[in-house]
């Protein structure tokens, strides 16, 4: 299977886009990598990185990318409950364990959420704990109060944060 990766500069810093013949396999904050790969793959990083132009500037809410999730049956369920989170809301690790029918399990909703290795596309920084502060992130929390203040004032939100880093 062919393979792809792409450096995105962010202003969240370099972001490092992977993909396969069927869609992105990662992004991640760590931006080491090199720019290498082609075909279908190749193509799936590039609308990637398109789309996090858009998404940066304001222009764009929901990702059409195709993604290539690989993990247990229960970190894919905890994954695609995460990209149903509308832009520029949140949740509660609590809430997200009862969305996917298992309210008992919110340390394994944070385990896979610390899990999951396509940031922002899988909006795992929009879940919060159950006082509504911000609480662990792969790529710190800076970058997650960063991407939270974001889409709140791409949305036009006009009330006081919901947290504070």
């Amino acid at each position: 299977m062919h393979e792809a990766t792409l450096i995105f500069e962010s202003p969240v810093g370099p972001l490092l886009l992977c993909a396969d013949e069927r869609g992105v396999t990662a992004c991640r904050f760590d931006g080491a990598g090199a720019n290498a790969g082609g075909g279908a793959a190749r193509r799936h990083v590039e609308q990637l990185a398109e789309e996090l132009r858009a998404y940066f500037t304001g222009e764009l809410r929901l990702f059409e990318t195709p993604l290539s999730l690989h993990g247990t049956a229960f970190r894919q369920r905890v994954w695609h409950e995460l990209t149903r989170i509308p832009f520029a809301e949140t949740i509660s690790y609590g809430e997200l364990a009862r969305r996917i029918g298992d309210p008992k399990a919110s340390r394994a909703v944070g385990a896979a959420n610390g899990a999951n290795p396509i940031a922002i596309v899988v909006p795992c920084h929009r879940v919060i704990d159950s006082a509504g502060r911000l609480h662990g992130y792969g790529g710190g929390l800076e970058r997650k109060a960063h991407l939270l203040e974001h889409e709140r004032r791409s949305a036009g939100a006009t009330v006081a944060p919901l947290f504070a880093a």
